[in-house]
């Protein structure tokens, strides 16, 4: 257990690359295209660090850009992208349907956390959360 530490620094992605990811998602469904600016102003940061951190998740394979400078995630980027949005989404009701956490501070922490938990986790956090509600319902 020493080295648990570890498997947090071999995510396959960060929290800002997931962000990134996101941004060119909702920025391609949003307006049907996205470019590094359109990634930077989307998340209010310099177009140099959406620049720097767009080439980590090129050279991952996961963003594509092409002749004209359009982002595209690829099949793994975007199952990425998707499967942060569904953890996120589960931490969130899990936090203000479960822990009764406010709503600011659900948000605030399933973003913290969303691209950390295992597929594992995420499956029986969803099974938790639906057994739970279901109990609270025949009560």
């Amino acid at each position: 257990m020493e080295d648990v530490w570890k498997q947090f620094e071999e995510n396959s992605i960060t929290h800002s690359g997931a962000h990134h990811l996101l941004a060119i998602l909702e920025l391609k469904d949003s307006r049907g295209y996205a470019r590094v600016t359109d990634v930077a102003r989307h998340l209010n940061i310099t177009t140099g660090s959406a620049s720097t951190n767009l080439k980590s998740l090129k050279t991952k394979g996961l963003v594509v850009e092409d002749e004209n400078r359009f982002l595209v995630l690829s099949k793994e980027g975007e199952a990425l992208a998707r499967a942060v949005i569904a953890r996120k989404k589960i931490l969130k009701k899990f936090f203000l349907e479960v822990l009764n956490v406010s709503g600011e501070q659900a948000e605030v922490d399933a973003c913290k956390t969303e691209h950390l938990i295992s597929l594992e986790t995420t499956r029986k956090l969803e099974r938790f959360v639906k057994s739970y509600q279901d109990k609270l319902a025949t009560n």
